[in-house]
Formats: C-alpha cells, sequence, structure tokens
C-alpha cells in the first residue's frame, strides 16, 4: 500500500470487533475502547523496554481517537497465501509471541486499568496477552511476521492461554469446513505436527504441553459463552460475528478436536 498523503483517511480491513480505523499519512486513527488507557500504557511498556515489533501510542486527536503509529509491511488477510501458513512462518510467530510475552512480563497496570472482558482461564496472571493474534493482526514482512497490532483484545492471562488462542488460529485447531483452503486438508497429523512446531519455537516445557488440549477446550468453551452474552447485549462487532456463526465455528471446532486429542497429544513431545 502507499503512503496515504497527509489529512486523507484510508479506511482499514480487518478484524470484525474494531470499526473506524483508518490510515493517515504515517499514523492509524482507531476509536478508544474501553481499555484504550490500559492498552496505551502496555504500548508505551512495550517501547520503553525496546520491543520493536508493535506499534507505538503518538496521542489522541481532534475526533478523541487514538493515533498509532503505521506498522509497515502486509497484513496476513484471506484467503492465506502459502508463505503465510508455511513452517517457516509458524515458528518465525511463536518467536514474536514468545519475545511479546517476554517483554510484557515486568509491566505494572496503571491503577485502575480496565481491559476488555473475554475469555480466561483461573490462573494467576503472568503476562499481558495479545489475547487475539490472528492472521489479520499479524503484520508480515517478506515472508515472515514481523509484528502484532491491533491490541483491543489485550489482558492479564497466562502464556499458555495465549499460545492456545494462536494456535486456534494457525495450527488451526477446527473443524477442516472452518479453515482458510491452503488448512483445509491438514488432518489432526498434520495440525499435530504444526502444534508441536509452534511449541518447540516458543520453547514450551513437556509439563506446559501437557496442558495444550485441555486448555484448548476451556477455551472453547468460555469464549462461546462470552461471545454469546456480548452479542446478546447488542455490542455491534460481536453480534455480527455471533451472526456470521462464531458460536458454530466454536462448536464444530471443540467437537474436532474431543474427536482427535489423542493423536494431537502424539505429537506434542
Amino acid at each position: 500500500m502507499s503512503v496515504a498523503a497527509v489529512g486523507v483517511e484510508v479506511p482499514l480491513a480487518g478484524g470484525m470487533v474494531s470499526d473506524g480505523v483508518v490510515r493517515v499519512g504515517d499514523t492509524v486513527r482507531r476509536p478508544v475502547g474501553v481499555s484504550g488507557a490500559a492498552v496505551h500504557a502496555l504500548l508505551r511498556h512495550l517501547e520503553d523496554v525496546g520491543f520493536d515489533r508493535a506499534p507505538r501510542v503518538v496521542g489522541v486527536d481532534e475526533r478523541g481517537r487514538e493515533i498509532l503509529t503505521w506498522v509497515e509491511g502486509e497484513a496476513a488477510t484471506r484467503p492465506l497465501r502459502e508463505h503465510v501458513v508455511s513452517d517457516e512462518a509458524l515458528a518465525a510467530l511463536a518467536r514474536l509471541l514468545r519475545a511479546y510475552h517476554d517483554a510484557t512480563a515486568g509491566f505494572r497496570a496503571p491503577p485502575g486499568a480496565v481491559w476488555e472482558a473475554g475469555s480466561n482461564e483461573d490462573r494467576e496472571p503472568e503476562i499481558v496477552g495479545h489475547c487475539d493474534v490472528t492472521p489479520e493482526n499479524v503484520v508480515f514482512r517478506g515472508a515472515l511476521p514481523y509484528a502484532l497490532i491491533d491490541f483491543d483484545m489485550a489482558r492479564p492471562t497466562t502464556r499458555l492461554f495465549d499460545i492456545v488462542t494462536t494456535l486456534r488460529h494457525w495450527a488451526p485447531i477446527a473443524d477442516p469446513v472452518d479453515r482458510d483452503p491452503l488448512l483445509r486438508g491438514l488432518g489432526p497429523a498434520g495440525v499435530g505436527r504444526r502444534v508441536r512446531l509452534f511449541c518447540d519455537a516458543y520453547g514450551l516445557v513437556p509439563r506446559e504441553r501437557r496442558r495444550l488440549t485441555e486448555l484448548a477446550r476451556l477455551r472453547f468453551d468460555r469464549s462461546y459463552g462470552v461471545m454469546r452474552a456480548r452479542a446478546a447485549e447488542g455490542d455491534g462487532p460481536w453480534a455480527r460475528m455471533w451472526e456470521s456463526g462464531a458460536g458454530q465455528r466454536i462448536r464444530r471446532a471443540r467437537a474436532w478436536l474431543d474427536a482427535h486429542e489423542e493423536r494431537l497429544h502424539e505429537h506434542l513431545f
């Protein structure tokens, strides 16, 4: 994409939760959500510790929108291309997520910080997870993931819960009918191999890997409940996702996991 002229707003498409996102020159303008102050503190912490694979906070414009730096590169739009689903890209993504987690480990949220509601596990948070590492929220440079964007769903969680959330989209842990065309033909062994590749690149130890499928099941159940509740409340983006069949996709993914859990475990170690 060519650089937008200063003052000219170029709408940006991508995820389904964020509305009204535009590019202006070398910045991105976005409505400030309920977690805006907390996310800005997180992004400033990442800048302070030298993690350069996320947008920087510039400020707020005259319309009350947050201003973030534009991250040069290519978002992984659908249908996914071959380099996005390659083994090299998956391993690089795992290393990127590990670097991000390590960078957030020392972050202390400001008093009264509010995070976007979302599913989680019951263990004590270890880091602030991105919690929405879909392909659309990963910027590629060349053939490899370079940066993470769209931190609206970030919240305190565990490393493993954020990993499971990421693998949901990238292994992918999903019914074949709901996968991107290039990943639709993967059987349980193929998905298990990709899960192991990610775990190896991230550096997960055996005791953590043993919890992956159990935690994936928990995430499916809680994500379904959160999404249904948000849609019932009339939350526009969440309602659109629900109406598009997100609940059914979660249920199909859970059923696929139940049917193939043993095969996935065979490839984790």
